[in-house]
């Protein structure tokens, strides 16, 4: 990997790593788990598809913006711009090649080697026997050919078109009977089929075929009157952002429709083809496709390498990491209702060690308890087949007052909020759609219950993940439970903001983005530089998914310079440079990479001993802090403190799925010596939450 370039902020006086080249060296440290031969085979397998998985999306989002930012560079329209685009354009894409030559080694010398050393083969279609041929013949005449679409570009009443990341074959073909030189493009349907075919063979191997190598095998049922001369691989990605200007006029929701039809017209980000294609081809369909030099990005003859989330596992569990059920909480479990149990005290749930289940006990019982009177929630992701979503469906018609807060631009997942958004409308549940010009990222949710004395009651939920029943299980996350009276009327008057536009009082226990967020964390920063400065302790612990924003970053090295001690731990972009000698020495940051994506959000301030302990839905990126409304909220009861101060004990404790973030944004294997322990933060995470319930 090439060294990383720093760039000075704007005010020239601290370093900056770029956002997109820190990113790219978090999705190299999920490449390193795909090389990881502790892991288990399939996991590995896993491990590249994320890796691959997320370049698509890099590609499609944020290539994509960069090159918009080159061309408004070239013509002059914006001089605010405080990056230089054309130099990070050309740094991502020298990276990618060096981590796509990493990946293509890691893939064919060292999982697929592993596989078959399991007995699990991904067959070249040339090294299929007879008997196999045939069954591949049968299964492309059967099914396979429903979904075939060959395009000829002679073919004068059809338009061109290519569907961003799908997968298509480009052709050159030979008219056997005038001689002329066509070119054609052809799809795989491996949005309609599954990627890997199982062919027959003896006892103990079991051997796949790409979909792909079952079309070519067959390409002269598909083109019976040619020569094929060349037949190569392509897929096209495009712009997939949705620039949703908010002050065009018109109903925001008809917008997000109109621009989901048109994701697939966006312009091309990379067009990925195979490598050994030749110089005519590539001319032609360059041409053709009115493609630029900078889309073109050569790789294997394979694309689309996300899809082997999809490759069975015949072998069994022996292959893929050993489950971890989700455990029950036994505070709440002594209780009826999970009511009852909140107002014992509050409730902490941590995900996916804890089962989600109690979430949906929480809108369950919501739904159908005579004396809750109203239900409110902000959304960001729903489920697919969200429970969550029919128990306030339930609740609606169960004469519950349910307000729904229903993001729609949440990136890709716009058209599935939409769907449940209409479902629940229908079912008389109150939906109020985005805020033009603002995301609702927040994860809260609110239920007000009408207590004996007559008095209302607020429980709430506050948590550091999106109320997703499918994520929770793949993400590490936390949930308060909480009837805290002044916490639930800030999460009231929070709602009655998003759905009336009523400007709130003054919130004293939550940060809420828009109103107090940078003043809050900056004031809790100065604090303990203030300890440092009269001969106290000063300690900050943060752990975030992305740290970007200018503001905070100089704030962190203030502190440090100070003589703060900052331990940090940050998935994903991390902008500040750490070890800086006179500027960050005082500042560690580690990355987790395991099993479990690293979602949390979590802040701990030292306080001269009096420890403040924070959590909740805002990373450290300009558009969180600035652009959205996000909710941090603080945990108050002492055992609950107790448990985020042992989790993050352990995270830190980490030695084998942590590293160090150097001053270059490289990945720094922790040292370990042969007599130490070895410590792996999410496993012992799950021991914690066990201990914790009673669980041998």
């Amino acid at each position: 990997m090439s060294e990383l370039h720093i760039t000075e902020d704007l005010s020239e006086k601290f370093p900056f790593q770029d956002r997109d080249v820190s990113w790219l060296a978090f999705n190299r440290r999920v490449l390193m788990e795909a090389k990881d031969k502790s892991n288990p085979i399939f996991e590995r397998l896993r491990f590249l598809a994320i890796y691959s998985s997320n370049q698509d999306e890099f590609f499609r989002v944020r290539v994509a913006d960069i090159r918009q930012l080159v061309e408004i560079n070239k013509r002059k329209i914006n001089a605010a711009i405080d990056v230089e685009p054309e130099r990070v354009l050309k740094e991502v894409h020298s990276i990618i090649r060096t981590q796509m030559d990493e990946y293509g080694d890691t893939l064919r010398n060292g999982v697929l080697k592993d596989l078959e050393k399991e007995g699990v083969f991904i067959c070249d279609y040339r090294d299929l026997n007879e008997k196999q041929k045939a069954e591949c013949l049968f299964y492309f005449k059967t099914k396979v050919l429903a979904f075939i679409q060959p395009f000829f570009f002679s073919t004068a009443n059809r338009e061109r078109f290519l569907n961003n990341r799908e997968l298509y074959y480009v052709l050159r073909l030979k008219d056997v009977f005038s001689g002329r030189i066509e070119y054609a493009y052809l799809n795989i349907p491996s949005d309609k089929l599954s990627r890997f075919f199982e062919v027959p063979a003896r006892k103990g191997r079991h051997i796949f075929v790409y979909l792909d190598d079952i079309v070519q095998m067959h390409l002269d049922f598909i083109f019976p009157d040619f020569e094929i001369l060349e037949c190569r691989a392509v897929k096209l990605n495009k712009d997939a952002d949705l620039h949703i200007e908010d002050e065009y006029s018109g109903d925001l929701v008809s917008k997000i429709q109109k621009q989901i039809s048109k994701r697939n017209l966006g312009t091309p980000s990379r067009f990925l083809y195979d490598s050994a294609i030749s110089t005519e081809l590539l001319e032609f369909i360059t041409e053709a496709f009115n493609l630029s030099p900078d889309d073109m990005v050569p790789g294997g003859s394979h694309h689309n390498l996300m899809d082997f989330f999809g490759l069975p596992n015949p072998i069994g569990a022996r292959l893929e990491f050993p489950k971890l059920t989700p455990l029950r909480h036994y505070k709440i479990e002594t209780h009826r209702s999970i009511f009852s149990a909140i107002d014992d005290s509050d409730q902490l749930l941590h995900f996916p060690y804890h089962s989600y289940n109690y979430i949906l006990q929480f809108f369950n019982q919501a739904a159908i308890d005579p004396h809750v009177k109203q239900v409110k929630v902000a959304f960001y992701r729903m489920a697919k087949n969200s429970i969550i979503g029919e128990s306030l469906i339930s609740a609606a018609k169960n004469g519950k007052e349910v307000t729904v807060f229903m993001e729609l631009k949440a990136r890709f997942d716009e058209a599935n909020n939409l769907m449940w958004a209409e479902k629940m409308q229908d079912a008389g549940v109150k939906v109020i759609y985005s805020i033009p010009g603002l995301k609702v990222h927040a994860k809260v949710a609110l239920v007000r219950k009408k207590m004996e004395d007559g008095s209302i009651r607020n429980y709430s939920f506050l948590g550091t993940g999106n109320l997703n029943e499918d994520t929770a299980r793949i993400y590490s996350d936390q949930g308060l439970l909480t009837c805290h009276k002044k916490i639930g009327e800030e999460l009231n008057d929070l709602f009655n903001y998003l759905y009336r536009r009523k400007p709130p009082k003054p919130f004293k226990h939550l940060f809420v983005s828009q109103f107090n967020i940078i003043d809050n964390l900056k004031r809790l920063i100065d604090r303990e530089i203030s300890h440092v400065k009269k001969g106290k302790k000063g300690k900050i612990v943060i752990k975030l998914n992305n740290l970007q924003e200018r503001v905070m970053i100089e704030k962190l090295y203030e502190a440090s310079q100070a003589g703060v001690q900052i331990e940090m731990i940050v998935r994903s972009v991390c902008c500040l440079v750490p070890g800086v000698p006179g500027i960050s020495e005082n500042i560690t940051v580690r990355r987790i990479v395991d099993r479990f994506l690293e979602h949390s959000r979590m802040f701990l301030f030292h306080n001269n001993g009096a420890e403040e302990v924070f959590m909740g839905s805002a990373d450290w990126m300009k558009r969180n802090l600035r652009s959205r409304i996000e909710v941090i909220f603080p945990v108050y009861n002492k055992d609950l403190k107790r448990q985020i101060k042992d989790l993050l004990e352990v995270q830190f404790a980490d030695n084998v799925k942590a590293v160090m973030i150097g001053q270059n944004n490289d990945n720094i294997p922790i040292p370990i010596s042969e007599e130490e322990p070895r410590v792996q933060a999410q496993l012992a995470s799950y021991d914690l939450v066990k201990a914790w319930e009673g669980v041998k």
